[in-house]
């Protein structure tokens, strides 16, 4: 582990190899698990102020949800999170011809209608932050439902924190990743 400004960053970012494979996982993340994604306090401003450009992505099971949960809920822990449906997908999630998932806040900023990408937490994974009063634990969480990213991570010979660059930049700022890559480089040699 190693400490960069006020977080901790675990060695697994440096040493485990990730690159998605949604060929074979099909989006499961967005479908899996036990609670919507989580979601920072500025970033329920960025739902409310895009939904009406976010809804013409979403598909009416969504919809349904978010008339009924709202754009956003409070987690078991306490924690704002998306809503999901009957235990399963986030309401934002939509789904392709071949049933691959996606984000239908994502698709509406790569169609130029918002300027807000989607949750950084939805953008940092496989990476997790864990937010405490005076540092953040930056860790990889390791799930099984991406071996295949793994897989393929290792194939490619791809490390989390090079996979995750562009969320961890968006995150923690340049020079941040620039001594994350520093401590990669030196940790090699």
């Amino acid at each position: 582990m190693m400490q960069i400004d006020k977080t901790l960053v675990s060695d697994d970012l440096l040493e485990k190899e990730f690159v998605c494979n949604l060929q074979q996982c099909k989006g499961a993340c967005c479908v899996e698990g036990e609670a919507g994604a989580p979601l920072e306090e500025e970033e329920l401003k960025e739902l409310e102020k895009n939904f009406e450009a976010i809804r013409p992505y979403l598909n009416q099971k969504g919809l349904t949800e978010i008339d009924k949960q709202g754009l956003y809920v409070k987690g078991w822990d306490g924690e704002w999170e998306t809503p999901i449906i009957e235990g399963k997908e986030c309401v934002y999630t939509v789904f392709d011809d071949q049933g691959h998932a996606a984000c239908g806040i994502e698709k509406a900023y790569l169609d130029g209608k918002i300027d807000w990408k989607k949750p950084v937490s939805c953008h940092l994974y496989p990476v997790r932050v864990q937010q405490y009063s005076e540092f953040a634990a930056v860790n990889y969480h390791h799930w099984q439902i991406c071996s295949a990213a793994c897989s393929l991570g290792e194939q490619l010979k791809v490390p989390v924190y090079k996979f995750v660059k562009e969320a961890l930049v968006r995150k923690f700022g340049q020079d941040w990743y620039n001594t994350l890559e520093k401590a990669a480089e030196d940790k090699a040699n």
